[in-house]
């Protein structure tokens, strides 16, 4: 009997570490949420160092999460960051991928490996809900049908978004392909040419407009809003400019709720800090720098109802989130908002140089940590990590194979996990690029304008070569190119060998 009871005891015991091995080893898969901001700079939050603003909510998730020093977007635009973070390619590989119209056609190509499909091979639900602007259909969009290709034919199952960005044409909103609450009886018409006959415009039409444009937004005015580009048509479809942020919670919320059953990936992309700034009334005045700061205290407050639902959902503790914002900041981008007059003591880019549109610092490097409650130790990293690193890393998260792309895989320094990430990164700013590797970034010498005109940032752009040691000199102050020739000689060489030698602007003679 004796023997008997030592076998089934041993046969218990081997069963039960049979069960917690292999529960070690495959750990549920977790819910993935990548919530991205636009515009929003390295020093627009607390937890980054401001002290003219308050985000306490996104600040929960860099205090208790992995928040990064040395987090990038590929590029210091819109577009081309939107398209390296999906395909984890570099956006300067892409010609088209530079800032669209809202009637472009899809950039990304539909056999491509993206962030969804992987994702979509590995059994996650996948969905969009926000800002899109990579583009729609192949050319000459009818949007009063269904709009193909777009999200969902590169891996995302469900998506809720606006085509572009709120300051451009169609202002409605499109759900899986077709515009949302459109009447057939009024069927939409966009340009990019020319202005419908009787339509009024921002430039002809000024005493209809509630916002005053500074450039290039002038053209249909819709809730006053003078836009970029030009639209007829689709009255009932048309967005609430100060309702846009709720509007896009309620639908990430519907979808967490609806979704929670398996494992979802679900890219939140929200519209704010870009023009036009719009927002909801009862966030007017709050941050006391007018629209911009104001769509800022606007988002951290959607982002703190958007982790509530997670938490009331049950599923906060198996949810990893990802936060970031798609290039740095820029105070004048269109209108006249007060953003500039009212800036105060806040620095968008903390101490880095430049801002949106530059190939300085502040231009690409953007808040960026990763939270996952339970999980991740909260931990600040200077580890060097990029957006487009995320389809590798979570490839090897999730346990598939991801196709060849530029992307790393940095998954244990995107947990907290390892102190280093890539080592080197090419970042660009329009069609020009520079290099950044370990604390050193070297930007060549480029023809062009060293301010912009119409958002007043520095553009990084000189006729000779720039050098900057980051760790000794964040603000790029002190250019080391000609007193440290075999820094800048060893940087160019391996900055050739990833970007190739035909990218300057400038003659060789």
């Amino acid at each position: 009997m004796k023997i008997k009871k030592i076998i089934t005891l041993l046969t218990l015991s081997l069963a039960g570490f049979t069960t917690t091995h292999t529960s070690a080893k495959t750990p549920p898969k977790p819910n993935i949420v990548v919530i991205y901001l636009d515009d929003l700079g390295y020093g627009d939050l607390s937890s980054y160092g401001a002290t003219e603003l308050s985000t306490p909510n996104i600040d929960v998730l860099a205090n208790e999460g992995v928040k990064f020093t040395n987090g990038y977007a590929t590029s210091a635009t819109c577009t081309p960051s939107r398209f390296g973070l999906l395909t984890g390619v570099y956006p300067w590989r892409n010609k088209k991928a530079r800032i669209l119209p809202g009637s472009a056609p899809l950039i990304i190509d539909t056999k491509q490996e993206t962030l969804p499909k992987m994702l979509k091979r590995a059994g996650y639900q996948t969905a969009i809900v926000g800002k899109w602007h990579l583009g729609l259909g192949a050319g000459n969009v009818n949007w009063n049908a269904h709009i193909s290709p777009g999200p969902n034919e590169v891996g995302f199952e469900e998506s809720y978004i606006l085509a572009a960005t709120q300051d451009r044409t169609p202002t409605v909103y499109i759900k899986n392909g077709n515009v949302d609450g459109l009447d057939p009886n009024d069927p939409i018409s966009v340009s990019y040419k020319k202005n419908f006959e009787g339509e009024p415009t921002g430039k002809d039409n000024p005493e209809l407009t509630t916002m005053k444009w500074h450039h290039g937004h002038n053209n249909s005015i819709v809730n006053g809003i003078p836009r970029i580009g030009y639209m007829k048509g689709g009255e009932a479809a048309k967005w609430s400019d100060v309702d846009m942020a709720d509007h896009f919670l309620k639908k990430a919320q519907t979808y967490v709720k609806n979704h929670k059953e398996k494992p979802f990936f679900l890219y939140y992309a929200l519209q704010q800090p870009h023009v036009p700034r719009t927002p909801h009334p009862r966030f007017v005045g709050k941050s006391g720098m007018g629209p911009r700061g104001d769509v800022i205290l606007e988002a951290d407050y959607m982002i703190g109802e958007f982790i509530k639902t997670l938490k009331e959902e049950g599923i906060l503790e198996n949810t990893l989130i990802v936060f970031s914002s798609d290039n740095g900041p820029v105070l004048q981008d269109g209108y006249y908002d007060d953003a500039m007059e009212k800036i105060g003591k806040h620095t968008p880019g903390g101490v880095l140089r430049g801002g949106k549109y530059s190939l300085f610092d502040a231009g690409t490097r953007v808040p960026f940590m990763v939270y996952w409650k339970g999980t991740i130790k909260p931990k600040v990293s200077d580890a060097l990590v990029c957006q487009i690193d995320l389809l590798a890393s979570f490839a090897n998260l999730v346990g598939v194979d991801a196709e060849p792309t530029d992307s790393q895989n940095i998954l244990p320094a995107l947990l907290g996990k390892k102190k280093k990430g890539r080592k080197d990164i090419v970042l660009e700013a329009g069609s020009k690029t520079s290099y950044r590797t370990g604390d050193w970034v070297m930007i060549p010498p480029y023809k062009g304008a060293k301010m912009s005109w119409h958002s007043f940032v520095e553009s990084g752009i000189d006729m000779e070569f720039q050098l900057y040691n980051l760790k000794e000199d964040p603000s790029q102050l002190n250019n080391l190119a000609k007193s440290n020739p075999k820094q800048l000689n060893k940087l160019l060489a391996k900055f050739e060998s990833i970007r190739g030698k035909d990218y300057s602007n400038i003659k060789k003679k």
